[in-house]
């Protein structure tokens, strides 16, 4: 639930879909050893349907296994699986719609804790082993959670943020502070001071940011969609910052053209480069002083949903989900743009986590 189910369904009819929840059914497993480094991709599923899934691929042997989380634990992963992150061996599955979030082996793919109870939660950043923030959609809280426990410990209060329009998204930390990106009908980037666990600044920046990374230099960058035409909260052009993460100051502003739609900014290993979804893949020197005028990637007439860059080699994938029905496709090129893979994996694949 990225970007396009939030704009056709009213949060009212949201926030009563969230009352739903999944049933946990256990039986036969399947034992799982996949040792060395890897890609997870999150399968965000049909809205509603419950059928989320999770991929594994290995890049050495360009082999992949999908459902691998129900075929380790013989249970659904259940309602739009939005992210995942790793800490210390764990992967951690931020299941949206389900409420819930889920602890996995990374190398077997079992479950090993999950912390429920959560309003609609999106992304997991952790500050300690003993405390981590979860950010929400349809909600001004940002919560906190003992993971070690796996237990909701406290809250974050988002100000100027009503409940029924409230969104706060990816998150990334310089120093003792989080900045996250608030997304649906927002428009700022609020910096969090992790030992007393409040908001202690905001900078507006466009209509919504979709997004949130840093590079090398303690640069932030997210993108903003601008919205769409007849929102109530507005429409713009899309653009592309750069923020100092130290001063928290807007740096420079990169503007698209009216009617893009740019979104999905993601880095490489090294930091020092920029790469996002605007119909097209687009690539950009972090030290460019502006964007681009030919892709990396031209649009191949389909629906690009998600992106990554391999931190060790630099290569590019590209989810496509296709018609957001039927199994995504995912597409492997080297850093200079070669094809060099492609797989299916589940329906509408949206995140990827690396091993």
């Amino acid at each position: 639930m990225k970007r396009i189910l939030r704009y056709i369904l009213p949060a009212t009819l949201c926030l009563t879909a969230l009352g739903g929840c999944m049933k946990w059914d256990y039986g036969t497993t399947e034992e799982f050893s996949a040792s060395g480094t890897g890609l997870f991709i999150t399968n965000e599923g049909m809205f509603q349907y419950g059928n989320a899934t999770l991929s594994y691929y290995d890049p050495e042997t360009k082999s992949v296994e999908n459902e691998v989380f129900y075929r380790a634990n013989a249970m659904k992963l259940g309602d739009v699986a939005q992210s995942m992150t790793i800490r210390d061996g764990v992967g951690w599955i931020v299941v949206n719609n389900s409420h819930v979030i889920f602890a996995i082996d990374i190398n077997t793919f079992k479950e090993v804790g999950r912390i429920t109870n959560l309003a609609s939660p999106r992304y997991i950043h952790f500050v300690s082993d003993e405390k981590a923030y979860v950010t929400q959609i349809w909600d001004n809280r940002i919560f906190i959670v003992n993971p070690k426990r796996y237990e909701i410990t406290g809250y974050i209060e988002c100000p100027n943020m009503a409940m029924e329009s409230g969104s706060t998204e990816q998150m990334v930390q310089y120093g003792k502070y989080v900045f996250v990106n608030c997304w649906s009908y927002q428009n700022r980037i609020l910096k969090i001071d992790t030992e007393t666990d409040q908001v202690v600044d905001e900078l507006i920046v466009g209509i919504q940011p979709t997004s949130l990374v840093m590079d090398k230099n303690y640069k932030l960058w997210t993108i903003t969609d601008g919205g769409y035409e007849e929102s109530p909260y507005g429409y713009e052009t899309p653009s592309l910052y750069r923020i100092d993460a130290a001063r928290f100051e807007i740096e420079k502003q990169f503007r698209f053209k009216p009617g893009d739609s740019p979104s999905e900014v993601q880095i490489n290993g090294e930091g020092d480069k920029l790469f996002w979804i605007n119909n097209d893949i687009w690539s950009m020197d972090v030290e460019a002083d502006r964007v681009p005028v030919r892709p990396f990637l031209k649009y191949r007439d389909t629906k690009y949903y998600g992106l990554t860059v391999n931190p060790r080699n630099g290569d590019v994938y590209v989810a496509d989900a296709i018609d957001y029905q039927q199994q995504g496709v995912i597409y492997r090129y080297t850093a200079d743009g070669e094809p060099v893979d492609e797989f299916y994996v589940g329906v509408t694949p949206g995140a990827f986590c690396w091993k």
